[in-house]
């Protein structure tokens, strides 16, 4: 069966506040890794007025474009690969990062970020990628986007703690000012 985009990008959303942010508006049980029986998540979405078929969360899946969901080996669990706001474990161990990573922001931030640095606010840890594209992208969609680069070799040398989830989002607790820099609309591809 085929979706249309839109439907497609509206479960995502659900998806995300669901499994990062607010299981409990569905009545949804995650475990402490993070994950969702998918059976369950059926029944407690048609509950709420949602539905959701295996077909359509296995299509949300394997078509997002960040990879944002990772399905069981055997399919019957569901879980966000990152950016959770409520208390998992992913379980993830630290890894040595790339010398360079990247984040994207908007214009309207740049001045509090380069005085304080980036931080996590809501979510477990700042997100961070090796591709100028995806950070450009994340950054516009909160106003005109910047480019930050990391200096992750650095942090790392420095003792500072990189996980990278299973769809390659490097994550970190925070960024203090010196290890950014911002990188000029010509240098950014």
């Amino acid at each position: 069966m085929t979706y249309p985009p839109q439907h497609l990008a509206a479960t995502s959303k659900f998806l995300s506040l669901v499994l990062r942010h607010q299981p409990q508006t569905i009545g949804l049980t995650l475990d402490a890794s993070g994950w969702a029986v998918v059976d369950e998540l059926i029944a407690q979405s048609a509950l709420a007025k949602r539905p959701l078929t295996r077909l359509l969360i296995e299509e949300v899946v394997r078509t997002s474009d960040k990879k944002r969901f990772a399905l069981s080996d055997d399919g019957s669990r569901i879980r966000a690969n990152q950016g959770h706001s409520i208390d998992v474990d992913l379980g993830l161990g630290a890894v040595e990062p790339p010398a360079k990573l990247y984040h994207g922001t908007a214009l309207r931030f740049l001045d509090s970020i380069l005085a304080s640095g980036l931080d996590r606010r809501q979510r477990h840890h700042v997100h961070l990628s090796e591709s100028t594209a995806t950070a450009m992208a994340v950054g516009a969609r909160y106003g005109a986007p910047v480019l930050l680069e990391i200096n992750a070799g650095r942090m790392f040398r420095d003792g500072h703690t990189f996980l990278q989830a299973q769809n390659n989002v490097w994550l970190t607790d925070q960024v203090a000012p010196q290890y950014l820099s911002v990188v000029e609309p010509e240098n950014a591809s």
